[in-house]
């Protein structure tokens, strides 16, 4: 297992966790004033900086969702697989922990850790969210795919990745806090933020990303 690979997933699921995080804790301290899109471009260009920096080391997944994609559509190895979801939840777990150490507590423990939640005071369900967490995390597995793992794909997969995550958490951010990511949700979830509704933020985004991972390579992928 390539050591530097797991070091980079760390890394940047550390900075895509802290960051978040800090977005919306800082929303709050400011009382709204970086909003949904604020939040989301947060995310997104966090993701669209440490995936350029990482692609060449690891594939810059910093998803455990991602990574599964990949290793259903034979781009990882199954001891990858576990050494980087290991690596990611890792970081993100790290994050939620210093972040406790960087922002007031008060902050935090308003929203929640900034962790992705169910918005059940608007009706949303526990089924929409799994369904809204699928479909996010398929656009961005799709993205991934297209834009970084096929061989014919274009040399800007880190940007827009970053601009799949931003557009998916404004649209899926109301409803289920937008994760597409089983360690950004655990992270702050193990800190503080709650993990009654954690299986739910595993299954809809790896459900997501697998189907993606599969329609795009056995038809759309071309041979080697």
């Amino acid at each position: 297992m390539n050591s530097k690979a797991l070091v980079a997933e760390f890394v940047s699921t550390f900075a895509l966790t802290f960051v978040g995080i800090g977005a919306i804790a800082a929303n709050a301290m400011s009382g709204g004033a970086l909003g949904l899109v604020g939040i989301a471009l947060a995310h997104g260009l966090t993701l669209a900086v440490f995936i350029t920096a990482t692609a060449h080391i690891s594939g810059g997944h910093v998803n455990p969702a991602v990574s599964v994609g990949a290793w259903i559509a034979g781009k990882l190895p199954t001891a990858g697989l576990v050494g980087y979801i290991l690596a990611q939840c890792a970081g993100a777990i790290l994050a939620a922990f210093l972040i406790k150490l960087a922002m007031p507590a008060a902050a935090l423990t308003e929203v929640g850790m900034g962790t992705p939640a169910i918005n059940t005071a608007a009706g949303v369900t526990v089924g929409m969210a799994l369904a809204m967490e699928a479909v996010l995390t398929f656009f961005l597995m799709f993205a991934v795919y297209g834009t970084a793992i096929d061989r014919r794909a274009p040399k800007l997969g880190g940007l827009l990745i970053g601009l799949t995550v931003a557009f998916d958490i404004m649209a899926g951010g109301p409803v289920s806090g937008a994760a597409m990511n089983p360690a950004r949700h655990l992270g702050p979830a193990l800190l503080g933020g709650g993990t009654q509704n954690l299986w739910v933020y595993w299954v809809g985004p790896i459900l997501g990303a697998s189907l993606a991972a599969l329609l795009y390579h056995r038809i759309l992928e071309e041979p080697a």
